[in-house]
């Protein structure tokens, strides 16, 4: 690794660190950045995931105090959430990534439509997942948070996006609770599947490190500040981020 490489992917990590801590995404910061510096695309994968989870890891403690959920939807998250990242990450280890590729726009698009209409549809759900959620409605956000933490493990690019959308669908309406909870479940999927890469050899450890540094900056000081903006500009950002992940990830299966 050259030291400009080292230094464009360091600038890389801060800004997949932001992006994370604010509104997912910190993937299409990293990811792209390996492959343009030569690591071929499953070790850049597995590579970006290592990079950013103390990011994500970081901003969880700068979003402590926004926390409002209860046990009994937390605890199911995230055992769902490790359950369902081990299970991507051996499939990413043992298929090709770029079989997946051509339904990942789909699924931004989705997410990201959920998230912008996502007050409304919270409005005629009568119970919020936060506090007072029945049975049948934890068991089916549990179960979609199940297929969010496959797609996680296997790549993960969006899964902020995803959870925000999921939060939004079922009736969280404060941003930055929806945020703590997010990273926490961020945390978890990715550190799950950190495991699994590491144990398969799948790291570059040089570029590892370096995105690493620029990733815990850019995750800590990126939650703390983005706590003092209006929640309306919070949600235009994350839509923002939905969309233009979503023409990167339509370029690149179709053009």
């Amino acid at each position: 690794m050259t030291l400009s490489s080292a230094i464009f992917l360091f600038f890389a990590g801060v800004l997949g660190g932001v992006l994370n801590a604010v509104a997912g995404g910190g993937t299409f910061a990293v990811f792209p950045a390996l492959i343009f510096t030569g690591v071929p695309p499953i070790p850049a994968n597995a590579t970006n995931t290592v990079s950013l989870w103390l990011g994500t890891a970081a901003s969880t403690r700068a979003y402590r105090h926004h926390l409002n959920i209860s046990r009994r939807v937390l605890v199911p998250l995230l055992i769902t959430g490790t359950l369902g990242s081990v299970a991507g990450a051996i499939l990413l280890v043992r298929t090709p990534a770029h079989t997946f590729v051509h339904a990942v726009p789909w699924l931004m698009l989705l997410a990201t439509v959920l998230f912008a209409i996502g007050g409304r549809l919270g409005g005629l759900i009568n119970a919020s997942v936060a506090h007072d959620a029945s049975n049948s409605t934890i068991a089916m956000v549990t179960m979609v948070e199940a297929i969010v933490a496959v797609y996680g493990g296997y790549f993960g690019g969006g899964i902020g996006i995803m959870n925000l959308a999921l939060m939004a669908a079922m009736g969280m309406t404060d941003i930055h609770a929806m945020n703590a909870l997010k990273v926490i479940l961020v945390a978890v999927i990715n550190g799950t599947a950190m495991v699994t890469f590491i144990v398969t050899r799948t790291v570059f450890w040089p570029q590892t490190l370096v995105i690493t540094v620029g990733a815990l900056l850019g995750g800590y000081y990126g939650a703390h500040y983005s706590q003092r903006l209006p929640q309306s500009w919070i949600r235009m950002f994350v839509i923002g981020t939905g969309l233009a992940m979503t023409g990167y990830f339509f370029a690149k299966a179709y053009l």
